[in-house]
């Protein structure tokens, strides 16, 4: 029995694919990474950073802390800080989803939006000048390790145990690359034969929570050796993949899941045989005031 709501984050639930997968000799997983208390995959690293931050003393009740987000780290930031009892600012692009920043406002954040045609970018360097010159505390999900070691604690073991060791191919969209680096260090140490697949815009492309970053953007975290390949998405192709997973999977989702979903489904169709499992980064409510779903 849980007691605290921050003890629900985690131990997701993992559902076959009943109808993109068509290979009958390939099984295809979906982790619905939705079901954390906040909505996303970002509880996980979110309280990691938090928590671990609390422990060594780092953070404190007077922290002010900021951070750049361009969604769900920010929600899952806004309620776990809220937990704790600590002040923060989160930092997104004005063109962010109305329930993305309602969400944030409700569990007691402030949320100050920079110009869209900046990009994340633009908020990372906002909260950096914040750091700078007003004594603010980045949590920095860019380049902090307790990002990544919260899926190598969690995500990677439970993805490990629901398959019971038969997983070959894991994917998932990469934004700063944290799900994706814990999940491939602890899957790589299990069996060092799994693939490791990243998922990535086309040029061009804009699709919420994933990018590819420009050289001095690139997530400090991010270490390419433990990236088997990568492949690349359009965002017409992630957007209709969203659709096909709400109306024929019964997986309501985001767009960058529709993206993971696409690559996932090319994977299946090219294998001999195998076992995919592919990440379901948050649910499809935080983007009906979008196009998404038009």
């Amino acid at each position: 029995m849980s007691h605290n709501i921050l003890d629900l984050i985690g131990n997701t639930p993992l559902v076959e694919s009943r109808a993109i997968n068509t290979n009958p000799n390939v099984k295809l997983f979906f982790k619905l990474e939705g079901h954390n208390p906040g909505g996303s995959v970002k509880d996980r690293p979110a309280y990691n950073m938090i928590k671990r931050g609390w422990e060594r003393g780092e953070i404190t009740k007077s922290s002010k802390l900021i951070e750049a987000t361009s969604g769900n780290t920010g929600i899952a930031l806004a309620m776990i800080a809220g937990v704790y009892g600590l002040d923060i600012e989160l930092v997104m692009p004005e063109n962010s989803t109305k329930e993305r920043v309602q969400t944030m406002r409700a569990y007691g954040a402030k949320v100050t939006l920079t110009p869209s045609d900046i990009g994340i970018e633009g908020a990372r360097d906002y909260a950096e000048n914040k750091v700078n010159q007003e004594g603010y505390q980045m949590l920095d999900q860019f380049a902090n390790d307790d990002n990544w070691q919260a899926h190598y604690k969690t995500t990677g073991p439970e993805i490990w145990k629901d398959t019971q060791g038969q997983i070959t191919h894991f994917v998932s969209s990469m934004g700063t690359t944290g799900t994706i680096m814990g999940t491939s260090t602890y899957l790589k140490e299990q069996n060092p034969i799994v693939e490791i697949i990243g998922v990535q815009p086309t040029d061009n492309s804009r699709i919420p929570g994933i990018r590819k970053w420009p050289e001095a953007y690139l997530p400090k975290i991010f270490n390419p050796k433990k990236v088997d390949r990568i492949m690349e998405v359009s965002q017409e192709e992630a957007r209709m993949m969203a659709k096909v997973l709400a109306k024929e999977e019964g997986i309501f989702s985001g767009m960058s899941s529709g993206g993971a979903a696409t690559v996932a489904k090319r994977l299946a169709e090219n294998m001999e045989t195998g076992t995919i499992v592919s990440i379901v980064c948050d649910r499809g409510d935080r983007y009906l005031s979008s196009e998404l779903f038009d």
